[in-house]
């Protein structure tokens, strides 16, 4: 009776426990670097921005209510809610695979990638929203292709497709693989689909939803196209393997080790042929997925590449690879609801989980400190502290700046300064805002981002003004040769202790500058920041 129950209930269970410990993460850890810089696509909404299309900002004004609830859980809660959808929608996905079991084993495999868990599936960045319509588009085409060109519903749903995968677009560039591997399945599989009116249509609403991206691009001299493109840019005529070898094992561990192996697994067995059923599906899957994957490990030899970006390539393989677990279960006559396979996924994820979260709110494995003379660090340098002390920052600095202004010392429109856009980002929300203090910054735009236009919607900079300049013992930076041909007077440092479980383990400096004496440039590559010659 019990076991009847879990089988017919266990995707709901799924979907509510999931979503109920990704909202605890959520609320209880403080934002990444990237995460608070997205909050500014919500503050200064845009038809683009300078690193991505303008999706993000949309999902967290809509899950904050405009950023009425502010807090690390609102801020994130767009990002949950995609994830969840995202199960139930590979769940439908593996379902049109084979069967209601494959859809189930799909929905588990997301659940244990870090990828699709936490990096989608509590981050708020561009991936959420991305592989929400990704995999909306996925299931649409799935869908049709399963019915056959000529018919109406399928015609409908090619266009459900096109207007999905433009919202992917919109999400992040990368999404353009999407319409990529669907040509490319047209093209090799099943030249009908040329034949049909709503198949060209699909591709005009999906550019008709981009348009926006495109003029916000073509105002700024494709700023944001040209950014991207060099990020992937072959350029280089040396091999890098360890930048490869870099990628692979990114790529390996973000996915799950026990997922991304499941996943060769199956697409061995594809290509040899082995897995029966509906080949028009699988095959759909494999070509939107595998030359994504090939891709970024080609660019990866010659250049930096980052592993999250084959996220939704990896998720697309996951209907692909429980259709395998399922076929070989069921070989085996061991068709259970929770495969060995997925059990030791779990438990790899729960336990690298677990100790994330207790070394960036704890500090149980890299706490070793620092030197609290020199404020060097001692040992290894630990990236979790950039999820942690900003609140500690945000509290020491408001005592600095209450005294600061009754005594005198500063005026009280003084703003933060920052010359890149982290820590900027993380400055504007957990120090800045509290304190109702503007945040410009002074730099190169390849330095600022989006901060550029930020800078100028805010006042810009004016003769006279005073500036607090934050830097730390593990990003350190001196304001000194950078504004020293700026401000009259820069003082020496103030000092605001970070404790991680009883320990000090970073020091955040604050430097005064007094009465800026030269204007900046308000310029951007020619044209001023409202775009005008």
């Amino acid at each position: 009776m019990r076991a009847d129950f879990f089988r017919k209930y266990r995707l709901w269970l799924l979907l509510g426990l999931s979503a109920v410990v990704r909202l605890l993460i959520a609320a209880t850890t403080e934002l990444g670097n990237d995460e608070v810089y997205y909050i500014n696509y919500a503050l200064y909404p845009d038809l683009s921005h300078f690193d991505h299309p303008p999706m993000v900002g949309w999902f967290i004004q809509l899950f904050s209510l405009n950023l009425l609830f502010s807090s690390e859980l609102f801020i994130r809660l767009g990002a949950v809610v995609a994830g969840t959808i995202n199960t139930w929608l590979i769940y439908l996905i593996g379902k049109a695979v084979h069967d209601a079991l494959t859809g189930w084993y799909a929905a588990l495999l997301y659940t244990v990638s870090f990828y699709t868990f936490v990096i989608s599936g509590i981050f708020m960045m561009p991936d959420a929203p991305q592989t929400l319509f990704w995999l909306l588009t996925l299931l649409f085409i799935l869908k049709a292709f399963q019915q056959g060109p000529g018919k109406i519903s399928s015609g409908n749903r090619l266009l459900l497709a096109g207007a999905a995968g433009g919202l992917a677009i919109l999400s992040k560039y990368t999404s353009v693989f999407l319409f990529a591997g669907i040509g490319l399945y047209v093209l090799i599989f099943d030249r009908r689909w040329l034949r049909m009116w709503q198949t060209y249509a699909a591709v005009a609403i999906a550019a008709a939803l981009f348009l926006p991206v495109v003029v916000w691009n073509f105002r700024y001299d494709f700023v944001s196209f040209s950014f991207h493109s060099e990020r992937v840019e072959v350029v280089k005529t040396v091999l890098r393997p360890d930048l490869f070898g870099i990628e692979l094992v990114g790529q390996i561990f973000y996915n799950n080790p026990f997922v991304f192996g499941l996943i060769v697994a199956a697409l061995i067995a594809f290509s040899r042929k082995r897995l029966t059923g509906k080949p028009a599906a699988l095959r759909l899957l494999v070509s939107v997925a595998l030359p994504v994957i090939l891709l970024f490990l080609g660019f990866s030899l010659f250049r930096r590449t980052l592993p999250h970006w084959t996220g939704p390539a990896y998720m697309t393989l996951m209907p692909l690879a429980a259709y395998y677990l399922r076929s070989i279960s069921t070989r085996h006559n061991a068709a259970s609801s929770f495969p060995v396979l997925l059990r030791w996924a779990t438990g790899f994820l729960l336990i690298v989980l677990t100790g994330a979260l207790l070394q960036i709110n704890e500090g149980w494995f890299l706490n070793k400190g620092i030197d609290k003379s020199s404020g060097k660090r001692m040992g290894i340098k630990d990236i979790t502290l950039d999820m942690y002390g900003w609140k500690q920052l945000s509290t020491g600095f408001s005592r600095i700046y209450h005294s600061d202004t009754s005594s005198g010392r500063m005026n009280r429109d003084a703003i933060i300064l920052s010359q890149r856009w982290f820590p900027a980002a993380n400055l504007d929300y957990y120090v800045a805002r509290p304190s109702g203090i503007r945040l410009l910054t002074l730099a190169e735009l390849e330095r600022t981002h989006k901060y550029a236009w930020i800078t100028q919607d805010r006042g810009g900079f004016e003769p006279g003004m005073d500036a607090y300049f934050f830097s730390s013992s593990y990003d350190f930076a001196d304001p000194a040769p950078l504004y020293k041909d700026y401000f009259e007077v820069i003082d020496k440092p103030d000092t605001i202790p970070v404790f991680r479980n009883q320990k000090l383990v970073m020091y955040h400096y604050v430097w005064r500058l007094h009465n800026l004496k030269a204007l900046p440039p308000a310029r951007l590559d020619g044209k001023d920041v409202a775009g005008k010659k």
